[in-house]
């Protein structure tokens, strides 16, 4: 979990965050709005390039890692949550944020989503959206809508697509945002808010592809923010929020306080050897036979 800085800190400059590597993506992809965000989040939260690993799959956003001066892991597809996960575990006092597509995440890596937000680990996953196979050109994913129209259905979709916000609030994810690419500011802040965030924090990004699935202008006059005076530990209430067709509901939709993974494997330990663990195989046969 990263904290804000004191006014005593100096603040770094998002450009701290800029690796060597320039950004490839088509001319008006939505993934530039996410970077750009969270340059700025971690600009916010002071947070040492030293101290940071992100984790990718594979997809269009699975380049972003190369893009951040920071550790960077660009993982097999759908199996960023397991990384994520097994980084944090092993160097907890890392900041681990996991970035991936809807395919990626919902498709083939779709069993790994439930089981990180059960287990509340301490990472922060950002899932790019485009509603398309962008960079294997152009086929539908989970999330592309009824009777869209893609290269592998051209006579239109024959599925439903899922709701990934309304998966995070059933899996009991701790921390679940929805945010909108084309509105940085907005995003930079619930970005930072998932990071400070102690526990496994999902935020879920409308990120046009501008080359196979446009929606860029339609989205924008779509989302709206959700009202101040809604309370993020309403669970239903997110609920309702998460199936609403329109508005778009974009802001922080479910925040509570539950112990993180970590905190959890150290009371797991300390009851280990505050008893009499068996410190031979021969004594740990005899325990169990």
């Amino acid at each position: 979990m990263a904290t804000m800085p004191s006014k005593s800190q100096t603040a770094r400059a998002s450009s701290e965050y800029k690796s060597d590597l320039q950004p490839i993506w088509c001319a008006g992809c939505g993934d530039y709005g996410v970077l750009s965000a969270l340059y700025r989040a971690l600009a916010e939260l002071n947070i040492s390039p030293a101290e940071l690993a992100l984790v990718s799959g594979i997809g269009c956003s699975g380049r972003l890692p190369g893009f951040v001066n920071s550790y960077g892991f660009h993982g097999v597809h759908g199996r960023v949550l397991p990384l994520a996960s097994g980084i944090k575990l092993g160097r907890p006092e890392l900041t681990v944020i996991a970035v991936g597509g809807d395919g990626d995440g919902l498709a083939i890596g779709g069993g790994h989503f439930p089981h990180a937000a059960r287990r509340n680990v301490d990472i922060t996953y950002i899932m790019m959206d485009n509603a398309v196979y962008a960079q294997t050109k152009g086929q539908s994913s989970p999330t592309s809508p009824w009777e869209m129209t893609t290269k592998s259905e051209p006579y239109g979709t024959m599925e439903d697509q899922l709701n990934p916000v309304a998966l995070a609030l059933a899996y009991d994810a701790s921390f679940v945002a929805q945010g909108f690419a084309g509105k940085v500011q907005e995003l930079t802040e619930l970005i930072r808010r998932g990071i400070a965030h102690r526990g496994f924090s999902f935020i879920h990004v409308l990120s046009p592809c501008a080359t196979f699935n446009n929606t860029f202008r339609t989205l924008s006059q779509l989302v709206e923010e959700i009202p101040a005076e809604h309370d993020p530990r309403d669970r239903p209430r997110a609920f309702n929020l998460a199936l609403q067709s329109l508005p778009i509901p974009t802001g922080v939709l479910y925040e509570v306080t539950k112990p993180a993974l970590e905190e959890r494997l150290a009371t797991v330990r300390s009851r280990a050897t505050a008893g009499s663990a068996p410190t031979t195989l021969e004594e740990l046969f005899d325990r169990y036979s």
